[in-house]
C-alpha cells in the first residue's frame, strides 16, 4: 500500500514548494506549513482503515457520507462519539429530529462539588453525516456501529486539567430565543468541529471572502464546491482544511493536549476492537471530524504505537437519555451564526433532490419521510477499494464554479419574504419583492458570486424591507430564517422517555391533553364532580415545584396546608419543557421520589438554615402528605436552629412555624413531638440571642421583631412544656438599644411582659413630641412601633394614637419636613403591617368628615356632663338607705375596694349617710350593681 501511494502528491509538493519560495523570498516556515499539510493528507489517505472526515451538520458531508456508504458497504463503522452513549442510539427511531444524546450526573464522585450537575450532549440532525452513519449501521444487517471517542466521564476528567466549562457560544451572535436554552449548561460534544482557532486567519478569510461570518464563508467556499464532488476529492479537500486549521491553531497547551489525547483514545479503541474481532481494516470506516483526521500522534493508524494508557473512570454514576434539541440550540451552543443550521437543512433537502442520492434513515423514524434506504442498501454491492489519486491539485487549480442563477427559486424567495413581512406588520409591496430580487443579484455580484446565496438574499431583504423600524415581534432577518426552514425543534418519543416521564404522561392522561405537543395548553380540573382528577392535581403541583417556571403554572387554585382542592386551572407546556422532564427522570423513577430526594438534599445541605428546613417540612406536607418525612425534616430543623448564631432567618422561621403549628392544631389530635421540642428550644434560643440582637448592627429591626414575635406567640406552649418566663423577662431587662426603632421595639416588649404600663409609654411619646431635638427622629420611633405590631398586635390602637398625636400637636413647619421620612419609613419597613393600622384607624375615626369636628379621640378623657353629676348627688340619699338596709353587702364591697370604716350603731341612718358621703363613687357603683342583681 505504501509503494502504491508513494508518488501520489509529489506534483503538488513541488508546486507548493515553488509557491512558498516565491511568496516568502526563500524557504522558511511557510514552506514547512504547506508541505506539512500535504504530508498530513498523504498520511491519512495511505491509512488502510479508511478515514472519512466530516464537518458538523454539513449537507456536503452528509451527501458524501450517504454516497460512500452505498459504495463501500463497510462492515464496521467507527464513529467519533462518546462510547458510553452507544445504547441510546437505537432509541433515535422513536424521536423526531433534531435531538441530542445526553449523559447526566447529579451525584458526582471525583469532581469538584460546584460542577454538579454534569451534563454532556451530542446533538444529531437529519442533515448530518453522523446520522447517516448511525442509520446505515443500525438498519443494515451484519453491520456493527462502534463509538470510539472518550467517555462522558473522561470529558470532565480532562477538563479538570484546564478550566471547566464550555467555550463561549456567542461567536456569531446566535439568536436569544427560548429554543436556544434547550441544551442548558451542558458541555457539547461536536463531531467535526471545523473552524479556525487562529483569530487572524478567520478574520482574513472573512474579509477576503466578503462575508459576514464563518457559517457564510463555509457555505460559499466549501459547501457549494464539494456538493457535487467525487469521494476522493471530498476526502482530500476536507483533510486539507483540517490540517490547515490544525497547523495554524494557537498553541494552547491544554487544548492541544485534549485534542491529541482524544485522537490517541480513538485509535487505541479501534485497534482493540480490530484485535478482538479480527475484522479486516479495509472493511471498516472511521467517521471523525476533519480536524482529528489529519492527526500527527504516534498512535495514529492501525499500525500505530500502543503507548496510550486510558485512565479509569471516576466513581460518578452517569445516566443517559435523549433530550429535544433545535436548530437554535445547536447554533447557540456551538457558536454558529443564527439561522445557519436551518439553512443547512434547506440545502440538504435541495442537494438530495439534485444529486438523487438516496439518504439513509432509521426505519420508523418519527416525522421522517419513508425511505428506500434499506432496500437500496441490500441491493447495492460493495465496491472494491481503488487507490486514491491526487485530486487536490486539480481542485486547487480549477476556477470557481459559476453556478447559474436560478431565477425561479430567487423569485419565490422574494415573493415569500414580502408575504411574511406583511403578516408581521411591515408595509411591504410588490415593488419591495422586485427590489429584494434585484438587490440579491447585485450583492452577489459585488461579492464575486454568480448566484445569490441565502445570506445574500437575507442582506437584501433587510435592506429593502426593514428600512428604519421593526413594527412587529420579529425583524426581517428572523423572518428570512423562518422562511428558509425555521427553527425546527425535535421531540423525544414516548417510548424513548425515561420511566418517570412516561409515568407523568400516564398519570395525566385523564386530562385528555396532547402533553407532548409544544406550546401552552389549558387544563381545567373540576375535582368536586370528578374526584379522580385529584391525583392529576397532585402530579401538577409537584411538577410546578420541580420543573422550570412555565412548565406547569397554576391559574386558579392553591395548595395550602390542610386544604383539599375543589377546582383548579393550569397552563401546561410539558412539550416545550421536555428536556427538564427528561432530566427529572435521571434523578428517580417517580416524581415523589425525586421531590423527597430534593427536600432531603435541601435540609441536609451545607447551607441549610432553620427557615429553609421548615420550608422543606411544609413542602413535604403540602405535596407529599408524608408525616414520616415531615417529622424527619422537622427534627433536622431543630438541629439547625440550635446551631444558628444569627437571627437572619427569624422572620421566615416565625412565619412558617406559626403556619405549621396552626395546621397541626387543626388536623392532628396532638402536636408532633418535633414541633413541641422546636417551640421549647426556640424559646430558650431566642431568649439567649435577644440582648445581643438589640445592639447588633447587622440585625435589622424586622429580624428583632420576629424574634420577639416567636417568643410571645410561642410563650404559652413553651411554658406548658417547662420553660421559665423569667428567662424572657431577664432577656428584655438586659436589652439596651440605642437607635430609635429598636428603642420603640423594646418599649413595646416591656409593655407585653408587664415592665411598662400604657400610661408610661404614652408619657414617653408625649415627651418625645415635646422635645424639639427628638422630633426629627420621631418617624423612626414610629417605625419601631409599627414593627412591634408583629410581636405585640395589641398595641395597634396605641400606634394609631401616636401617629394621630403627632399630626395633631406638631405645627406645619415641624410636621411637613419629616412627613416624607415617615411615609418612606413605613413603606420600606412595615408595608405588610400597614393594613393593621389602616383597619384600626377606620374603626376609631368617624366615617364622615362633618363628624370630625365634634369627634373626641377615645384615648382622651371624656368630660362628664353637669346634669349627670347633679343626678348622682341627688341619688346619694336613696343609695344610703339601700346601703343601710344591706350592711353585709356594703362591708364586702368596701373590703374589696380597700376602704376602711365602721358602722355607728347609735344612729345608723346618719352613719350610713356619712360613709356614703365620704365615698360617693363607691355608693353610686354599688347602687348600680345591686340594681342589676
Amino acid at each position: 500500500m505504501s509503494s502504491t501511494h508513494e508518488g501520489t502528491f509529489e506534483a503538488l509538493r513541488g508546486q507548493l514548494q515553488e509557491a512558498a519560495a516565491t511568496f516568502a523570498d526563500g524557504p522558511d516556515a511557510l514552506e514547512d506549513i504547506l508541505l506539512g499539510i500535504v504530508d498530513d493528507v498523504d498520511r491519512a489517505v495511505r491509512e488502510p482503515l479508511e478515514i472519512f472526515p466530516v464537518c458538523h451538520h454539513s449537507p456536503a458531508s452528509a451527501i458524501a457520507m450517504a454516497r460512500r456508504l452505498r459504495e463501500k458497504q463497510p462492515k464496521v463503522v467507527y464513529l467519533e462519539l462518546c462510547e458510553d452513549m452507544a445504547p441510546l442510539l437505537t432509541e433515535l427511531r422513536n424521536c423526531k429530529l433534531p435531538v441530542a444524546v445526553q449523559s447526566y450526573a447529579t451525584d458526582i464522585d471525583g469532581f469538584p462539588a460546584e460542577w454538579a450537575p454534569l451534563s454532556v450532549v451530542a446533538p444529531i440532525t437529519e442533515a448530518s453525516a453522523e446520522y447517516q452513519a448511525i442509520a446505515y449501521a443500525l438498519d443494515t444487517p451484519g453491520v456493527e456501529l462502534v463509538l470510539v471517542d472518550r467517555s462522558s466521564d473522561h470529558v470532565f476528567q480532562w477538563d479538570a486539567r484546564g478550566t471547566h466549562g464550555a467555550e463561549p457560544a456567542d461567536r456569531d451572535a446566535p439568536p436569544a430565543e427560548e429554543e436556544a436554552a434547550l441544551h442548558g449548561d451542558a458541555v457539547g460534544v461536536e463531531i467535526g468541529d471545523l473552524r479556525p482557532r487562529f483569530a487572524e486567519l478567520e478574520e482574513h478569510l472573512l474579509r477576503h471572502g466578503r462575508v459576514r461570518h464563518w457559517s457564510e464563508w463555509w457555505h460559499q467556499y466549501v459547501e457549494v464546491p464539494l456538493g457535487d464532488s467525487d469521494h476522493d476529492t471530498y476526502r482530500q479537500v476536507m483533510l486539507l482544511i483540517g490540517s490547515l486549521f490544525r497547523r495554524l491553531a494557537p498553541g494552547d497547551p491544554h487544548r492541544v493536549s485534549v485534542d491529541e489525547d482524544r485522537e490517541r483514545y480513538m485509535w487505541t479503541r479501534m485497534r482493540e476492537h480490530l484485535a478482538a474481532t479480527g475484522t479486516d481494516p479495509t472493511d471498516c470506516l472511521y467517521v471523525c471530524g476533519a480536524f482529528h483526521a489529519a492527526s500527527r500522534v504516534a498512535e495514529f493508524g492501525v499500525h500505530g504505537a500502543d503507548t496510550f494508557e486510558i485512565s479509569p473512570r471516576s466513581a460518578t454514576k452517569w445516566l443517559h437519555g435523549l433530550i429535544p434539541s433545535s436548530h437554535a440550540a445547536i447554533e447557540a451552543q456551538f457558536g454558529l451564526a443564527a439561522g445557519s443550521v436551518s439553512i443547512a437543512a434547506t440545502v440538504w433537502a435541495k442537494n438530495v433532490r439534485r444529486t438523487r442520492v438516496e439518504p439513509y434513515g432509521l426505519v420508523g423514524q418519527v416525522g421522517a419521510k419513508k425511505s428506500r434506504a434499506k432496500k437500496t442498501a441490500a441491493a447495492a454491492a460493495p465496491v472494491p477499494a481503488v487507490p486514491s489519486s491526487d485530486k487536490l491539485t486539480g481542485f486547487l487549480q480549477q476556477p470557481p464554479v459559476l453556478d447559474r442563477l436560478d431565477e425561479a427559486e430567487l423569485l419565490g424567495w422574494s415573493v415569500e419574504i414580502v408575504r411574511a413581512a406583511r403578516r408581521s406588520g411591515y408595509l411591504a409591496s410588490t415593488a419591495d419583492a422586485i427590489a429584494v430580487f434585484e438587490t440579491s443579484i447585485l450583492l452577489a455580484g459585488m461579492r464575486d458570486r454568480a448566484k445569490p446565496t441565502p445570506y445574500d438574499f437575507q442582506d437584501a431583504a433587510v435592506t429593502c424591507i426593514e428600512k428604519d423600524a421593526v413594527p412587529g415581534r420579529r425583524d426581517v432577518r428572523r423572518l428570512v430564517e423562518i422562511m428558509m426552514g425555521g427553527d425546527r425543534a425535535g421531540q423525544v418519543g414516548y417510548d424513548a422517555l425515561p420511566p418517570l416521564a412516561r409515568d407523568v404522561h400516564d398519570r395525566l392522561a385523564p386530562l385528555n391533553l396532547k402533553l407532548q405537543q409544544r406550546g401552552v395548553q389549558r387544563a381545567l380540573l373540576d375535582i368536586a364532580s370528578q374526584p379522580e382528577l385529584e391525583q392529576c392535581s397532585d402530579v401538577l403541583w409537584m411538577l410546578g415545584h420541580l420543573m422550570p417556571q412555565g412548565a406547569a403554572r397554576p391559574i386558579m387554585g392553591e395548595r395550602s396546608l390542610g386544604e383539599r382542592p375543589i377546582q383548579e386551572s393550569w397552563d401546561l407546556a410539558l412539550g416545550t419543557h421536555q428536556r427538564a422532564l427528561i432530566e427529572l427522570g435521571y434523578e428517580g423513577v417517580s416524581i415523589e421520589q425525586v421531590l423527597e430526594q430534593r427536600l432531603r438534599r435541601t435540609a441536609y445541605g451545607p447551607h441549610a438554615t432553620a427557615a429553609t428546613v421548615l420550608e422543606a417540612v411544609e413542602d413535604a406536607t403540602r405535596y407529599l402528605r408524608s408525616r414520616r418525612l415531615a417529622d424527619e425534616l422537622g427534627t433536622r430543623a431543630l438541629e439547625v436552629l440550635s446551631a444558628e448564631r444569627s437571627v437572619d432567618g427569624a422572620p421566615e422561621v416565625l412565619r412558617r412555624v406559626r403556619r405549621l403549628l396552626a395546621y397541626y392544631r387543626t388536623s392532628e389530635p396532638v402536636l408532633p413531638p418535633w414541633i413541641e421540642a422546636f417551640a421549647k428550644t426556640g424559646y430558650a434560643h431566642y431568649c439567649t440571642l435577644l440582648p445581643t440582637a438589640f445592639t447588633d448592627e447587622d440585625a435589622t429591626v424586622r429580624q428583632v421583631a420576629a424574634m420577639l414575635g416567636f417568643l410571645f406567640s410561642m410563650e404559652s406552649l413553651a411554658l406548658s412544656l417547662g420553660c421559665d418566663r423569667t428567662q424572657l423577662e431577664l432577656a428584655v431587662a438586659q436589652s439596651h438599644p440605642s437607635d430609635p426603632p429598636r428603642t420603640a421595639l423594646l418599649w413595646a416588649a416591656q409593655v407585653q411582659v408587664g415592665h411598662l404600663s400604657r400610661a408610661e409609654l404614652r408619657a414617653r411619646c408625649d415627651e418625645l413630641l415635646g422635645n424639639p431635638l427628638a422630633v426629627p427622629a420621631y418617624p423612626r420611633y414610629l417605625s419601631g412601633f409599627v414593627h412591634a405590631l408583629e410581636p405585640v398586635p395589641g398595641l395597634t390602637d396605641f400606634v394609631v394614637e401616636a401617629v394621630s398625636n403627632a399630626f395633631g400637636r406638631l405645627p406645619d413647619p415641624v410636621l411637613l419636613p419629616w412627613l416624607p421620612t415617615l411615609i418612606t419609613t413605613l413603606r420600606s419597613g412595615g408595608a405588610e403591617l400597614a393594613p393593621l393600622l389602616i383597619r384600626e384607624a377606620g374603626r376609631i375615626f368617624p366615617g364622615r368628615l362633618a363628624a370630625l369636628d365634634e369627634w373626641v379621640p377615645p384615648w382622651r378623657a371624656q368630660p362628664e356632663p353637669q346634669a349627670v353629676r347633679q343626678a348622682q348627688r341627688a341619688d346619694v340619699g336613696s343609695g344610703c338607705t339601700l346601703l343601710a338596709a344591706h350592711p353585709a353587702a356594703c362591708d364586702a364591697v368596701a373590703s374589696l375596694l380597700g376602704c376602711d370604716g365602721t358602722w355607728e350603731t347609735a344612729d345608723p341612718g346618719p352613719s350610713g349617710a356619712a360613709l356614703a358621703g365620704r365615698y360617693p363613687d363607691t355608693a353610686v357603683a354599688l347602687e348600680v350593681l345591686l340594681a342589676g342583681v
